[in-house]
C-alpha cells in the first residue's frame, strides 16, 4: 500500500493549485488522485456550446501563472482546460497525478494517525488528506416523472455530447441558469429550434467581452507587471460591486439600471413580463450575457413559464395542459452544490463527513472540520463568492493549508484537529451575517441554500475579507497530538 505525506482529491483548479503550492514549499511526497483521464475538473466536463467563465481571465487564473494570450476578456472553456494542462505540466504537477483513480473512501485511522484511502485502482495511506473535489461534480437532473423514458437524446449540459447534431431539431432546455444562457444563443446559429422551460426569471446583466488585441498580448509578454496591474484593477472592480449585494439601497439602484437594459432588449410586452426578475439582485447567481435576451426574442426560440408536470414520450406536459414536442432534452439544471458527493466517502470517528454535516455543513474558515484530523477542504462550506473570482479564494485557502502543515512540522505533531468551540463561534458569526443578507432575504430559493433553508455556500463579505480571515494561521483554534 503506497504511503505519502499528502493526498489530494481532484485535479481541477483547486487540486492543481494545491499541488503547485506544495512543490513551491518544497513538499514532493504527495499524490493527486483524479477519477478522469485528464486534468480540468469543471472545465474538462462542461463542453456544451458556448461554455465560458463569467469572471475576467486575468483574474480567473493563478496569480503565480499569468497567461498573456487569452483570446477574450472572459475565458472560453477550451482555453481554461488548455491553461490547466499547461500549469500542471510547467510546474511539475503532472508526474504526481494518478489518472483514472476514483476515491471510493477515505477513512481516518486514529491508531496509526493516517488516512486510509481506497480507490478503484489502488489503496493509499496519507498523513494529510486534502479534498479539492469541489461542488460542481455530479449533475443534478430535475425530478420530473417520465424523464427517463424520453425517446430522443437526453443529456445534461455537464455531460454534453460534442457529436450531437442539432440542426433541424427541436431542443427542449430545462432551466435558465448559467449554462442555459450560454447554450441557448449558440443553438440558434446551428439550425436548432429551442424551447426554453423557465422556472424563475434570472437577473442577466450585459457581458462586455471584447477580443484581446495583439498589442495587449505583446505588452503583457514583454512587461508582466502590466498584467499584474490589470489583475489588480479587475479585482478592485469586482470588489466595488459587492456593496450592491450588501447594501439594499445600492442594490435597488443597480436593479433599476438592469431593468432598463432589459426593456431596451425585449420589446414584446408579454415576453418582457415573463423574463422580468421578481427577486432582489444577487439573491440567486447573477448571470452575464449580451446574447440571452436577443435569443429569447428571436422566432427560433420559445419561452415556456408553466411548470413541467411530466414527460409523456417526446412531449413535455405543463401544468396548463400544453404539450411541447422535442427531439432532444437538455437539462441545464446545475449541480447539488450543498451535498458534495465526496462528503459521503470521507469517514472519521462518528461517521462520514456528510453525516457530520447534518443538518447543515460548516467548516472553520471554510477549510477544516472538527472531528476530522489532518483533513483540509478547498472550496469548503461558505467560501463561494457571488461577485469575484473563486481562484482568489482557492489561493487564499492554499496558503492557509500550507501554514497549517508548517505548524504541524514545527510542533512535531502527528495530528491537527479543529477545536469544535472555535468552529462553532466561526459558524455563528457567519450565520448572523447571512441571516440579514440578500442571499437569505432577497425573495428567492437558490442553489446556495440546503434543504433546510440554511446557506452553507456563500461567503457573505468581500473577497479581500476572506483572504484576511485565512491570512494568519492561529494554532489556538486547533487541537494537537
Amino acid at each position: 500500500m503506497p504511503a505519502v505525506r499528502v493526498a489530494i482529491i481532484g485535479a481541477g483548479f483547486s487540486g492543481i493549485g494545491m499541488a503547485c503550492g506544495l512543490l513551491r514549499a518544497g513538499v514532493t511526497d504527495f499524490v493527486l488522485l483524479e477519477r478522469a483521464r485528464e486534468v480540468g475538473g469543471t472545465w474538462r466536463d462542461n463542453v456544451y456550446p458556448g461554455a465560458a467563465c463569467d469572471i475576467p481571465a486575468d483574474l480567473y487564473s493563478f496569480s503565480f501563472a499569468p497567461n498573456p494570450d487569452w483570446s477574450h476578456r472572459y475565458p472560453r472553456q477550451e482555453e481554461l482546460l488548455h491553461y490547466l494542462r499547461d500549469v500542471a505540466d510547467r510546474f511539475g504537477v503532472t508526474p504526481h497525478i494518478r489518472f483514472g483513480t476514483e476515491v471510493e473512501s477515505g477513512e481516518w485511522d486514529a491508531a496509526a494517525a493516517v488516512w486510509r484511502i481506497a480507490t478503484n485502482a489502488a489503496s493509499w495511506t496519507a498523513d494529510v488528506l486534502v479534498s479539492a473535489s469541489g461542488p460542481f461534480i455530479d449533475p443534478a437532473w430535475p425530478a420530473i416523472p417520465g424523464v427517463e423514458t424520453f425517446p430522443g437524446p437526453r443529456l445534461h449540459t455537464a455531460r454534453w455530447d460534442p457529436a450531437l447534431d442539432v440542426a433541424g431539431k427541436t431542443i427542449a432546455v430545462l432551466g435558465t441558469g448559467a449554462s442555459a444562457i450560454q447554450l441557448v444563443p449558440e443553438l440558434r446559429p446551428r439550425g436548432a429550434w429551442v424551447i426554453v422551460l423557465q422556472r424563475t426569471a434570472p437577473w442577466v446583466i450585459p457581458r462586455h467581452d471584447p477580443p484581446t488585441s495583439d498589442r495587449r498580448r505583446r505588452a503583457f509578454r514583454r512587461r508582466p507587471w502590466r498584467q499584474r496591474l490589470a489583475r489588480a484593477l479587475v479585482f478592485a472592480g469586482a470588489e466595488a460591486r459587492f456593496p450592491g449585494f450588501a447594501t439594499p439601497v445600492i442594490g435597488r439602484v443597480a436593479e433599476a439600471v438592469y431593468r432598463r437594459s432589459l426593456r431596451r432588449q425585449i420589446t414584446d410586452p408579454t415576453l418582457r413580463e415573463q423574463v422580468m426578475p421578481r427577486f432582489r439582485l444577487g439573491c440567486k447567481r447573477v448571470l452575464i450575457s449580451s446574447d440571452w435576451y436577443p435569443a429569447l426574442a428571436s422566432p427560433e426560440v420559445r419561452l415556456v413559464t408553466e411548470p413541467v408536470l411530466r414527460i409523456d414520450g417526446a412531449y413535455l406536459v405543463t401544468a396548463a395542459g400544453a404539450r411541447h414536442r422535442a427531439d432532444v432534452l437538455v437539462a441545464a439544471t446545475g449541480f447539488n452544490v450543498t451535498a458534495q458527493p465526496i462528503a459521503t466517502r470521507i469517514r472519521s470517528r462518528g461517521g462520514t463527513l456528510a453525516e457530520h454535516w447534518r443538518p447543515h455543513a460548516s467548516a472553520l474558515r471554510g477549510t477544516t472540520v472538527a472531528g476530522f484530523p489532518n483533513l483540509f477542504l478547498l472550496v469548503g462550506p461558505n467560501t463561494a463568492l457571488a461577485h469575484n473570482s473563486m481562484v482568489y479564494v482557492i489561493e487564499s485557502q492554499i496558503r492557509y493549508v500550507l501554514a497549517a502543515l508548517a505548524a504541524l512540522e514545527a510542533r512535531r505533531a502527528r495530528t491537527i484537529e479543529t477545536d469544535p468551540v472555535a468552529q462553532r463561534h466561526y459558524a455563528d458569526r457567519l450565520d448572523r451575517a447571512l441571516t440579514r443578507s440578500v442571499w437569505q432575504t432577497g425573495g428567492c430559493v437558490s442553489y446556495y441554500q440546503d434543504a433546510g433553508g440554511a446557506n452553507p455556500t456563500i461567503w457573505p463579505h468581500a473577497a479581500a475579507t476572506f483572504a484576511r480571515t485565512v491570512r494568519r494561521f492561529d494554532p489556538a483554534e486547533y487541537l494537537w497530538e
